[in-house]
């Protein structure tokens, strides 16, 4: 991101503490390690460690940042900081992309109610202009915006409506004009929260650490073994298709496996008669995991709830246009990965 572009306030750095100006802001207030180490900054630890084990747990951290006074909006900030560098000591990327989606869904909410404000003239001053230019600047994402309505372009909808399951995605369900897909503020915003989630991770990957603070090193070592209850193994079966073991494989790293992709495991394994209880484990070390909506959308896609409709596992063809098929020659005469290790007769 090219420095000196957005010029954010500090109303701005407490919603998106992971812009790169931020730690600019902090340096210029005065702020370093060495200090944030001294025992009177403990509590500042303790918030930031508390910002990771929300994350953690599949929650997003909230405050209400539009109340705070200008120091406490530093606060909110630094917890930020530092919990980064909690992270990065502990080595741990199963909490990082946890903390880092976590951080996204967090920022997806300040977005989409930024970029709901009503324009004005274009000669005013807009208050939609400073999320429009993170999306621009972080993703090369052109937002166009037209009558309060916002508007990507068809290869950049796509690109990113691809990973997305439901009918209301799919192009032919969406208002197309002159090359433009149009959108509201929420599903502007939905659409880049894994690239937001990716961007943030990134971040604290990059950084490089030579000590932290000896205040800091009891919370790492919590972190380690909190960590340890998201390293259980996932057995993957010889006899799955490859796509299907693809999407454990994902999940077993701690990586983001999208909508569409634990669609196809969990409806491929249900078809398999396996049980929501036996199903649920596997989605452990996503970083957005919850227990009870995991649970929710499964019984949900095995029709035990709500309108009772059974989904069914995607064919081929359809994995195959959402990134998703890692086809072998096994694969070879099969339309849907449910046949895979059948013979077919064609």
């Amino acid at each position: 991101m090219k420095r000196g572009v957005l010029h954010p306030g500090i109303m701005d750095l407490a919603k998106y503490p992971f812009l790169a100006e931020a730690g600019e802001y902090l340096r210029d207030k005065g702020f370093n390690l060495e200090q944030l180490g001294h025992p009177d900054w403990m509590p500042l630890v303790e918030k930031a460690y508390g910002r990771i084990i929300t994350a953690s747990s599949g929650q997003v951290y909230s405050s209400d940042i539009e109340k705070l006074k200008d120091l406490d909006k530093d606060m909110e900030i630094l917890s930020f900081i530092v919990a980064v560098i909690l992270l990065k000591a502990a080595g741990i990327n199963t909490l990082t992309r946890r903390f880092s989606l976590a951080e996204a869904r967090r920022s997806e909410k300040y977005l989409e109610h930024d970029l709901g404000r009503k324009y004005v003239s274009d000669k005013a001053v807009k208050d939609s202009d400073f999320p429009l230019k993170i999306i621009q600047e972080l993703f090369s994402v052109k937002v166009v915006v037209e009558n309060d309505e916002f508007m990507l372009s068809v290869p950049n909808y796509l690109q990113r409506a691809v990973h997305f399951h439901e009918k209301e995605w799919k192009l032919v369900n969406r208002r197309v004009a002159t090359g433009f897909v149009h959108l509201t503020a929420h599903e502007t915003v939905r659409l880049i929260r894994t690239e937001l989630g990716q961007y943030i991770n990134s971040r604290i990957q990059s950084i490089t650490l030579t000590s932290i603070p000896d205040t800091f090193k009891a919370r790492v070592q919590d972190l380690v073994q909190l960590a340890t209850k998201f390293s259980d193994a996932v057995v993957i079966s010889s006899d799955y298709p490859p796509c299907v073991k693809h999407a454990i494989e994902v999940l077993e790293k701690g990586e983001n496996l999208p909508h569409s992709g634990r669609f196809l495991l969990a409806t491929y394994l249900l078809a398999r008669g396996q049980t929501t209880d036996q199903i649920a484990p596997l989605f452990k070390n996503a970083p957005d995991y919850n227990e009870r909506v995991t649970r929710y959308q499964l019984e949900h896609i095995s029709g035990s709830s709500g309108k009772g409709t059974k989904y069914q596992c995607p064919s081929c063809d359809k994995l195959r246009s959402e990134n998703l098929c890692f086809a072998i020659p096994d694969c070879d005469g099969i339309i849907n990965p449910i046949q895979f290790g059948k013979k077919r007769k064609i």
